[in-house]
């Protein structure tokens, strides 16, 4: 079993920044890859980034070059870096992880972005 705890999110005015953190805790051995999702109110749950154990990163095409997810796994954390936000990117960010044998979820932060 994974557990994943997000934090960093907040309110933030267009064009400003903030770093998503999520810790990760449990069988950390069994984790392939870690990633970040977001869900606005009334949408569907949406791709962001995704960063494989081997180190490869994937972007959702809407935050590909403002958004940058990474790892520090000596913390078995990982992060997004969001830059030069806008209102569309307000949502309850969640961590994913999948697994050997199945996909774990934390339990979002919301994000908020003032015009």
């Amino acid at each position: 079993q994974v557990q994943l705890v997000e934090s960093g999110g907040g309110l933030v005015q267009a064009g400003g920044s903030l770093r998503l953190s999520c810790a990760a805790s449990g069988s950390i051995f069994s984790i392939n890859a870690m990633g970040w999702y977001r869900q606005a109110p009334g949408k569907q749950r949406d791709f962001v980034a995704r960063i494989t154990s081997g180190g490869s990163r994937n972007y959702a095409d809407s935050v590909r070059g403002r958004f940058t997810i990474s790892r520090d796994n000596a913390k078995n954390t990982v992060y997004l870096q969001m830059n030069s936000l806008k209102p569309e990117d307000t949502a309850v960010y969640y961590c994913n992880a999948l697994g050997a044998w199945q996909d774990y979820w934390g339990q979002g932060t919301q994000v908020t972005v003032s015009s």
